[in-house]
């Protein structure tokens, strides 16, 4: 066995691919006098963890089970000059994760809403938070199952985990005693951790739907004084999914 033989054995026996894929490149630089002895080796290091990296996305990403895979930068903002363009950009930047605090963003269907948020989630996803992203009344059956089968409490810390957790279409109907009840539990378990919510009503409307005022108050104090709130306004993009329209417009 030569020593490329060898060193490749090597490289795959401590799971080092990121290093095999480029070594070839890496050595054609060497012996071209691009890179000296310790160059060669940072560099060859710095590949390795970028595979890595790359790796850690997908797995993220994947993790998060996005309807879409989007990201801020496909967003067509100069369709709809009314979305806060500059402060979802800042968003982007994701200090409301590192702060605990939350977002929220309301407006009529077809604005752009959901596409956001997960663009959001998928920019968390790249500073290496974990992102669980979910339309609200999924989850609140999820936990209504939890009650019947008695996994409640396994299924509230699965959803109390996530960095940052997405609710799509929040507040789109009455909640029942329970599931007002189930979200005041899940909104303390993550007191500390971030929640992107899409509603089309403000958050000033969603009191009326809890039966409990008490609850809706210990709830909606946790969510509302802690976000971030970003009307959005405009012309729907869903006319532009029409078949025969011009592929690429994103949908709410």
């Amino acid at each position: 066995m030569t020593r490329r033989h060898q060193l490749e054995t090597t490289l795959r026996t401590l799971k080092l691919s990121g290093m095999l894929d480029t070594l070839e490149a890496r050595l054609g630089q060497a012996r071209a006098g691009e890179l000296g002895h310790l160059e060669f080796l940072q560099v060859l290091c710095e590949d390795e963890i970028n595979r890595r990296d790359a790796a850690a996305l997908v797995r993220r990403v994947r993790h998060a089970r996005f309807e879409q895979t989007v990201t801020i930068e496909e967003f067509d903002f100069a369709y709809n000059p009314k979305v806060p363009a500059a402060v979802i950009r800042d968003l982007a930047a994701m200090r409301f994760v590192d702060r605990g605090e939350s977002v929220i963003l309301h407006g009529p269907v077809g604005v752009g809403k959901t596409m956001i948020a997960q663009a959001l989630g998928h920019h968390a996803c790249r500073r290496g938070h974990s992102v669980a992203f979910t339309k609200t009344s999924r989850l609140l059956a999820d936990l209504a199952g939890g009650h019947a089968d008695r996994t409640w409490g396994t299924r509230l810390k699965r959803w109390s985990r996530p960095d940052v957790l997405i609710l799509d279409d929040f507040a789109m109907r009455e909640f029942t005693t329970v599931q007002a009840d189930d979200l005041y539990e899940l909104i303390t378990e993550r007191h500390d951790r971030s929640l992107i919510l899409t509603a089309n009503r403000a958050a000033v409307d969603w009191y009326p739907l809890f039966p409990n005022p008490v609850v809706a108050e210990s709830v909606l104090d946790r969510i509302i004084n802690t976000a971030h709130h970003l009307h959005m306004d405009g012309r729907s993009y869903r006319p532009n999914k029409r078949p025969g329209r011009q592929k690429g417009a994103v949908t709410e």
